[in-house]
C-alpha cells in the first residue's frame, strides 16, 4: 500500500513540472521592458511634443548667360563628369607627381604665353622681329640670287620614229571586221601543228603580228599563223587599239 502512494506522489510531481510557467504579467510583450500601456503612452508623448523640421536654406544664382564662356565652360565640365567620371582623381594624380597642376581646356583660360627665342615658335610673320634682321634690300638681293638659278628648258620636237617594219596600230585601224571573218584564202598541210609551233614562238601577241606582216600578210601566210584567214595572226585582237582611238576622239 505504502509502495502504490509512494508512486501516485511521484506521478503528480513530475506532472507538475511539465506545466508552462504563468507569465508575471501578460501586458509585457516579447523583448520589452515595459508594459504595452506604458509604451503607448510614451509613444503619444513624443507625438505631441515633436513638430516638423524647417526647411534648409536655398540660396537662389543666376545661371550664366547663353553662349557665353562661362556656359561652355559648365557644360565642358558636365560632359567630362560624365564620359570620364575618374578625371578629378587623375589630375590630382598629376598635379602631386609633377608638382604642377593640369591646365584643363576651357575657353575662359588665359591665352599661352609666345615664345621668343631661337629655338621656340617661328617669329616669320612677326614684322617687328623680321624687319630687324632682314631688309627690302637684302631681300631683293635673295629673290636675285634665286632667278639666276632658274635653269629655263626650250621645247624640243618629238622624236621621229626611226624603227622600220609593219605598224599594227594603223593595220588595226585601217580594218573593220571583227576577229573570226575570212577575208583570205589558206590552204596548209597540217595547219594545227604549224599554228602552235610559230605562235608559240612569241612572247606577246603584238610581236606575232608584226611577224605576220612582215611575212606578207594578211594576203600571204606562209608559217600558218593565220589558219582562218581573217588576217590576224595567232590571237592577235584589233579591239585593242580601236577602242584607244574610239575613247580618245570621243574625249
Amino acid at each position: 500500500m505504502t509502495a502504490r502512494i509512494s508512486i501516485a506522489v511521484l506521478g503528480v510531481a513530475v506532472l507538475a513540472a511539465c506545466q508552462p510557467g504563468q507569465p508575471e504579467d501578460s501586458r509585457f510583450g516579447v523583448g520589452f521592458d515595459q508594459t504595452f500601456d506604458a509604451q503607448r503612452a510614451n509613444r503619444d508623448a513624443a507625438l505631441a511634443q515633436s513638430s516638423v523640421p524647417a526647411p534648409a536654406g536655398v540660396s537662389a544664382q543666376p545661371l550664366p548667360a547663353p553662349g557665353s564662356a562661362e556656359a561652355t565652360a559648365a557644360q565642358t565640365s558636365a560632359v567630362l563628369a560624365q564620359t570620364d567620371p575618374d578625371a578629378a582623381a587623375r589630375q590630382a594624380a598629376a598635379a602631386a607627381n609633377s608638382g604642377v597642376a593640369p591646365v584643363n581646356a576651357s575657353p575662359s583660360n588665359p591665352a599661352p604665353a609666345v615664345l621668343d627665342s631661337a629655338t621656340g615658335i617661328s617669329r616669320e610673320n612677326n614684322f617687328d622681329a623680321v624687319s630687324g634682321q632682314r631688309s627690302i634690300e637684302s631681300d631683293a638681293q635673295r629673290i636675285a640670287a634665286n632667278r639666276a638659278q632658274y635653269q629655263v628648258i626650250q621645247p624640243q620636237a618629238v622624236p621621229e620614229r626611226t624603227a622600220t617594219g609593219p605598224n599594227i596600230v594603223a593595220y588595226a585601224l585601217a580594218t573593220s571586221h571583227p576577229v573570226g571573218t575570212k577575208l583570205y584564202s589558206r590552204f596548209s598541210l597540217a595547219p594545227a601543228a604549224k599554228y602552235n609551233r610559230n605562235c608559240g614562238q612569241f612572247k606577246h601577241q603584238d610581236q606575232a603580228q608584226i611577224a605576220f606582216l612582215a611575212e606578207g600578210g594578211p594576203e600571204r601566210d606562209p608559217k600558218g599563223m593565220d589558219p582562218d584567214g581573217d588576217g590576224y595572226a595567232c590571237t592577235w585582237d584589233p579591239s585593242v587599239y580601236r577602242n584607244v582611238a574610239g575613247s580618245t576622239g570621243n574625249g
